[in-house]
């Protein structure tokens, strides 16, 4: 057995983590597989104690971890949760991640939650309150937060900017980072008719400090096809091309594979993993 070690302090490297499910967790505490890095959901912390700190605490001990917040509701109008924020931040004490991230989206409005990360109007109006939330959830954390671009079916007539541009401006603005989800560009430039290469062009370099990659599903709609973000399928070979093209622009970022439904065999979680390590190292290798 190899001897435990204490990765708290420990930054994550440009390498390709695994997105932690409860299914998986029993071969990964057996196993020990040499993956970079775990992610697990904030909010499956939020409880004082019982069996998932007894397992955080020891894929912790192994591994450096990031945690993924999925119930902030950011860009909601209503004021943040002060019950969630404040678990929120004595998990984040108590455990000392060395990623934080949440998403740029509403799920909540009037005490009513749904059970959806719902996309936002690109507008002046929504920016400002976006930006007001991230002050106060960084502040609260005293840490910077990436924040997540997320995957949607409608788009609102009222935007004013392209996604892109509102995500440059909360990052510039806040003094967020960005969790880069190719996947979900992907998905949103089939679903919306934008231009997937142009928005990661238009990313800043600099405020990037994760990418997520997953599976989506394909429906047939009315109007042609109709990607849905499932995260129950390997990457689609648009999206690695995609990801291939992020990585030449952005260089190296700590990468996730996402996997939340139908969850296969962990050895394919490893292989959809190695397959993103080769784009990282086809780029690390390149003569500048």
């Amino acid at each position: 057995m190899q001897p435990a070690r204490d990765h708290r302090a420990g930054p994550i490297p440009a390498a390709v983590g695994i997105g932690l499910r409860p299914p998986h967790i029993e071969h990964v505490l057996e196993r020990r597989p040499a993956v970079p890095f775990f992610e697990l959901h904030s909010e499956n912390l939020f409880c004082e104690g019982g069996p998932m700190w007894d397992v955080f605490a020891r894929v912790r001990r192994d591994y450096p971890v990031s945690l993924h917040g999925v119930g902030l509701s950011l860009g909601s109008v209503d004021a943040l949760d002060p019950a969630h924020l404040r678990r929120l931040r004595e998990v984040i004490v108590r455990t000392a991640p060395a990623l934080v991230s949440e998403h740029v989206c509403w799920g909540a409005v009037g005490g009513r939650h749904f059970n959806d990360l719902l996309p936002l109007p690109y507008t002046e109006e929504a920016l400002a309150v976006m930006v007001e939330h991230v002050d106060q959830l960084q502040q609260a954390l005293q840490r910077q937060v990436l924040l997540e671009n997320v995957s949607s079916y409608i788009h609102y007539t009222h935007s004013s900017m392209p996604e892109w541009e509102f995500l440059a401006a909360l990052a510039r603005r806040s003094g967020c980072g960005l969790l880069l989800d190719v996947n979900n560009v992907y998905v949103n430039s089939i679903n919306h008719g934008i231009d997937a290469v142009r928005y990661l062009d238009s990313i800043d370099p600099a405020t990037v400090g994760e990418i997520h990659l997953a599976g989506f599903t394909r429906k047939e709609g009315l109007g042609g096809p109709l990607l849905i973000d499932t995260h129950d399928h390997r990457v689609d070979p648009a999206v690695w091309r995609l990801y291939a093209h992020a990585i030449e622009r952005l260089g190296p970022r700590p990468t996730l594979i996402e996997w939340d439904q139908d969850l296969p065999p962990f050895e394919v979680l490893e292989d959809e993993a190695r397959i993103a390590t080769e784009h990282l190292h086809v780029r690390a290798t390149e003569p500048v």
